[in-house]
């Protein structure tokens, strides 16, 4: 019991500590101040469009990894998970090497088109994509193997399209998992730094997220620090308690 009553204090003091510490008098002119609200702004928009193209690119990788026959589909599941486990450092500097004006495509984005993704706010968006789309593939993996193919297979019986099955029959029954991985994934997203910061770099009002403006602030404004944090310890507690029936049930 003694032990466990360590652990507990031991990961809720310092958060509780934070909490203590937050100017709740000065919080809305904190978070309405230019630098603070800039980089509030940025993280809502930048964690909005990744998850949005996290869901585009990872419900197709979901369902060819939950429903498709394809040789090698374990060792697909493994390299799509790596981000969650690689340090996100090293997933900045990989993206450098590939995206980066001399990198293997970035180059090619350069020459043809102009397009600059480093140190750039599209940049920004490529690397929360980057590290949160694994959450997402994980979640609506989960919710496929779990739905019931037989629903797809009457509905192609009856003459439907592989689209329209997918449309009509897949998607409403794993929106809830769905749901769950993209909460999950704009999370992710809102909270990233180490890629964000070696591929993006922090170049206010254009790349400095949350995260990034709380690193540069605890030297300079301690208490702007404090409140960003706080925004995103709220965050987390929201998601962790909006899924927790999700967890339950085996979705995630």
């Amino acid at each position: 019991m003694l032990p466990a009553l360590c652990a507990l204090v031991f990961l809720l003091a310092p958060l509780i500590g934070m909490l203590v510490r937050t100017p709740w008098s000065h919080l809305g002119d904190k978070l309405t101040g230019s630098e603070v609200g800039t980089a509030l702004r940025l993280s809502l928009l930048c964690a909005s469009v990744a998850t949005v193209i996290c869901l585009l690119l990872g419900i197709p990788l979901a369902w060819l990894l939950a429903r498709a026959r394809i040789p090698g589909r374990g060792l697909i599941r493994a390299l799509v998970t790596v981000p969650l486990v690689l340090p996100p450092v090293v997933g900045g500097v990989a993206l450098l090497l590939v995206f980066g004006r001399s990198g293997l495509f970035g180059r090619y984005l350069y020459q043809w088109f102009g397009l600059a993704l480093p140190f750039s706010t599209t940049g920004v968006v490529v690397a929360e994509a980057f590290v949160a789309m694994p959450f997402l593939v994980i979640a609506v993996e989960g919710a496929l193997r779990g739905a019931d193919p037989r629903y797809d297979e009457a509905a192609a019986t009856l003459g439907a399209s592989p689209w329209y099955t997918f449309r009509r029959v897949t998607l409403p029954a794993i929106a809830p998992g769905i749901v769950a991985g993209a909460v999950l994934c704009w999370a992710r997203a809102l909270g990233e730094f180490g890629a964000t910061i070696t591929f993006a770099g922090n170049f206010p009002g254009r790349t400095t997220t949350m995260p990034l403006a709380v690193y540069l602030a605890l030297e300079s404004d301690p208490d702007s620090a404090i409140v960003l944090s706080t925004v995103l310890l709220a965050v987390s507690v929201v998601v962790l308690v909006s899924l927790r029936e999700r967890w339950i049930r085996g979705v995630l």
